[in-house]
């Protein structure tokens, strides 16, 4: 299968360059896509890491779109629930439905018990933004897999429900072709494109990130980000959108207030206020990604709402071979799921 060809206004480098992030961050904020753009009443969508930051100010909009059943899918149903209840504080939202879901990455079975939750929701689920992940500050490794927590969640937990919400939206698709395209975005990083990847050149892969001594703070989340993109493009080359979903990566850009940068300190707080957009402007791209990007998006990068250059190395000649090893050990990480 291939994915759709998509050309773009700047190369890959030019797009990862610092001076090119500075001058997104302070060129404009990416247009709010409105109910006259999309009209979602009657739809079903859920959103990972839903009770604040990005997550919420996406939920929010999600719902200002009109979405008839919106699941907010969190580990902490207290901070859900307040979540909800935050949402459902507008009166003209009456008519439509939030529930909290819980969903632990740090967990495989938690992740599947939500995919099987997802398949019954009604109406058929249509939107999936997949917007949890850490970014933490020392080495811990995950008790129950025995991977590193940032690959665990950021990763490995991603592209498990990514499968498995897929499988759902195939089902759907196949029973009710009328129901139209669903959308599963993943939310990315500007910070892919500069991870150094040094765990590359390692086979087995998977294995390697989860040695202490190769942990880097900056690099292992950069690097996950850029696993992510490798497997959303290589799983859009083997599974084409009109079989079941638009899978797309969108990227919302560095946003204060999201809280993933907690454990970094104030240093990386002051770092993000100064060059740091709100999380609302931030939602605009997981959105507008989850709602009006075709089958021209499938397998592709959304940056401020428009079609952008993955990171440099996924379009390097070193990258086939790597994404060929991640995607073979990835689908025997994840078999225990099934096929």
């Amino acid at each position: 299968m291939t994915t759709p060809t998509v050309t773009f206004d700047l190369t890959p480098e030019q797009e990862a360059s610092k001076l090119q992030f500075v001058r997104r961050q302070f060129s404009g904020a990416p247009p709010a896509v409105t109910r006259a753009d999309v009209d979602l009443e009657g739809q079903t969508a859920l959103v990972t890491g839903a009770n604040g930051g990005i997550g919420l100010e996406c939920c929010r909009q999600l719902l200002g779109l009109g979405v008839g059943n919106l699941v907010l899918a969190v580990r902490d149903e207290h901070k859900g629930e307040i979540a909800r209840e935050t949402l459902m504080a507008d009166k003209c939202r009456a008519s439509q439905n939030v529930e909290v879901w819980r969903l632990d990455y740090a967990s495989y079975e938690s992740v599947v018990a939500f995919a099987r939750r997802a398949e019954t929701v009604q109406p058929p689920l249509g939107i999936a933004v997949l917007n949890a992940a850490v970014n933490r500050a020392s080495f811990a490794l995950n008790p129950e897999t025995g991977h590193e927590e940032d690959m665990q969640t950021n990763y490995l937990s991603t592209a498990l429900l990514t499968l498995l919400l897929l499988r759902t939206f195939k089902t759907t698709s196949d029973a009710s072709p009328s129901q139209g395209t669903g959308h599963i975005v993943l939310v990315s990083s500007d910070t892919a494109a500069w991870a150094n990847f040094a765990e590359k050149t390692q086979d087995p892969l998977l294995p390697a990130f989860d040695e202490a001594s190769r942990f880097r703070t900056f690099d292992r989340y950069a690097t996950t980000k850029l696993l992510g993109q490798l497997f959303v493009a290589e799983l859009a080359r083997r599974v084409p959108a009109s079989a079941a979903a638009v899978i797309s990566c969108a990227n919302p850009g560095l946003c204060h207030g999201s809280g993933l940068n907690r454990e970094l300190g104030l240093p990386a707080a002051i770092f993000m206020r100064l060059l740091g957009r709100s999380a609302a402007v931030g939602a605009r791209s997981l959105v507008r990604a989850a709602t009006m990007q075709g089958e021209r998006g499938h397998g592709q990068y959304i940056e401020d709402c428009v079609i952008r250059p993955m990171a440099p190395f996924v379009y390097s000649e070193e990258a086939k071979v790597v994404s060929q090893r991640l995607w073979k050990e990835t689908m025997a990480e994840l078999s225990f799921a099934g096929g």
